[in-house]
């Protein structure tokens, strides 16, 4: 049995912050975040919306689009580094919310590569046919841990949520290879040190450029393809500069790689679905394309996956 996913969704809050919205907050300038970032705007949650809400309204549309109801889900993953509060969950939030009475339900935290990890542990269960029908949602509320004194970070994070609905599907379709990985001793590079974000970004930066080719390559490969046969790559949207060096390291043209930093800046554990449902939504993802997703985030943690797209 193979795993694939029926179905995606995101949702942004509707609140944007620019970056001449920013030159007010901070001494930076349009020019200088757009250069070193690709970030040209943000979407910033209201103070009564949590992440719990983002993520409800991403799973509600990525359900219908897989033609699942909330009582047929058996697991509810969500990937966040910003939950609500400590416990109840996310997860156990959305549980409730979705009427999903038969799911277990649990948070996952391994910031950006939050959802390359829910991914691959639904496949797992999928594939030993102990659960059927799998919701991964990635949700994050950056702005409440985001210091908004610091130049250096506040430029670069949003709000906003991605969601997928994971099942058996064809055998030539679905999850075909994956990787993930996981680097502590590079974990104070990227880290909440009390109520913030906190960043070397020299490091996080060498960390990234490095790690987010290798691991696009690898899983090419490990499917058995070239790596210009993939038709479409799904990179953590953080920075464009290290999304070039993993598109270009496939030898794909820019045409072929998601990008939506530009709008939405770097959103964590939400940037893959987001990037992954609207690329199903404007038809950039078709059936049978080659699709690599792959994300780096705190931990250090990182993965990779290569799909062929399709029920």
């Amino acid at each position: 049995m193979k795993a694939g996913i029926l179905g995606t969704g995101h949702y942004v809050p509707e609140k944007v912050l620019t970056n001449f919205d920013m030159e007010k907050i901070v001494d930076t300038n349009d020019e200088w975040i757009r250069t070193r970032t690709g970030i040209e705007e943000r979407r910033i949650a209201a103070d009564q919306e949590e992440t719990s809400d983002l993520a409800l309204e991403a799973a509600k549309v990525s359900l219908e689009e897989a033609g699942v109801k909330g009582e047929e889900l058996d697991l509810i993953l969500v990937a966040t580094v910003t939950p609500d509060q400590s416990f109840p969950t996310v997860s156990c939030k959305l549980q409730e919310a979705l009427g999903a009475t038969n799911a277990a339900a649990m948070d996952v935290s391994a910031a950006c590569a939050g959802f390359m990890y829910g991914v691959i542990t639904a496949k797992q269960f999928i594939e030993t046919g102990a659960y059927k029908h799998i919701l991964i949602v990635g949700a994050e509320k950056l702005s409440k841990i985001t210091d908004w004194e610091d130049r250096n970070t506040c430029v670069l994070f949003g709000d906003g949520a991605g969601a997928a609905v994971m099942g058996p599907v064809s055998e030539d379709r679905g999850v075909l290879s994956f990787e993930l990985g996981a680097d502590g001793s590079g974990g104070p590079h990227l880290a909440q040190t009390g109520d913030f974000i906190h960043m070397n970004g020299r490091e996080v930066f060498k960390f990234a450029v490095r790690q987010m080719p290798e691991s696009s390559v690898y899983v090419a490969e490990k499917a058995g393809y070239a790596k210009e046969d993939v038709d479409y790559l799904i990179p953590h949207q953080a920075n464009i500069r290290i999304m070039d060096a993993a598109r270009q390291r496939l030898g794909i043209s820019e045409d072929k790689m998601a990008v939506n930093v530009n709008k939405y800046g770097n959103t964590s554990a939400a940037s893959i679905p987001i990037a992954l449902s609207e690329g199903v939504k404007n038809g950039k993802i078709k059936d049978d394309d080659l699709i690599v997703l792959v994300g780096f985030g705190g931990g250090l943690t990182w993965g990779a996956v290569a799909l062929k797209w399709g029920k």
